[in-house]
């Protein structure tokens, strides 16, 4: 689920863009109408969509764009000539007038790039500590020494071993450790 934010300087503006994208079914997390009041929302998160206009009560779009976090990207809806203004890279913009189905396509096209975002960095390995490398070395040793085997095969071994026993790798590697220090 991506966390959607729509900030616009008058409620009534934002609130008419929440009900177009909930009836379309998007999750809008919140309407603000300052940039203080986003940032404050999106503070705590890697990721989101920010949907607004050009200009707020206190600062400008690329201020706002500054404080938010790398994962979040923006939709910018203003009129053409605010639109010719924007320079930045990590913002998609949208002229305003803006027709409900344009919206709802471009939306889902950045909730599409969010989620595959999520899904890879969900599905990236996770990074293993100094001391976890060291004891699946110390191991890999231990088993090349004691069962003259490769250093492969005595990774594959502790890779089977952990699988089947439903034991994370370097847990296994610890108890094979102990197993053989004894």
């Amino acid at each position: 689920m991506v966390n959607i934010f729509v900030l616009f300087p008058k409620q009534e503006n934002g609130r008419a863009i929440r009900n177009i994208l909930i009836k379309s079914g998007f999750n809008v997390t919140a309407v603000c109408v300052t940039g203080s009041q986003a940032i404050q929302r999106v503070e705590d998160l890697n990721t989101g969509l920010v949907i607004c206009g050009y200009k707020f009560s206190d600062m400008l779009y690329d201020e706002l764009r500054d404080y938010l976090p790398s994962g979040v990207k923006m939709l910018l809806m203003a009129s053409q000539m605010y639109l010719d203004e924007c320079y930045m890279d990590n913002v998609v913009c949208m002229p305003m007038p803006v027709k409900a189905h344009d919206l709802i396509e471009n939306v889902g096209e950045l909730v599409d790039e969010i989620t595959f975002a999520q899904k890879k960095e969900k599905n990236k390995p996770k990074q293993r500590t100094r001391e976890e490398v060291e004891l699946l070395e110390e191991v890999k040793k231990l088993l090349m020494s004691n069962n003259q085997i490769s250093e492969d095969e005595a990774h594959t071994y502790i890779q089977q071993r952990s699988m089947n026993s439903g034991v994370g790798l370097i847990e296994m590697a610890r108890m094979i450790r102990d197993s053989l220090t004894y």
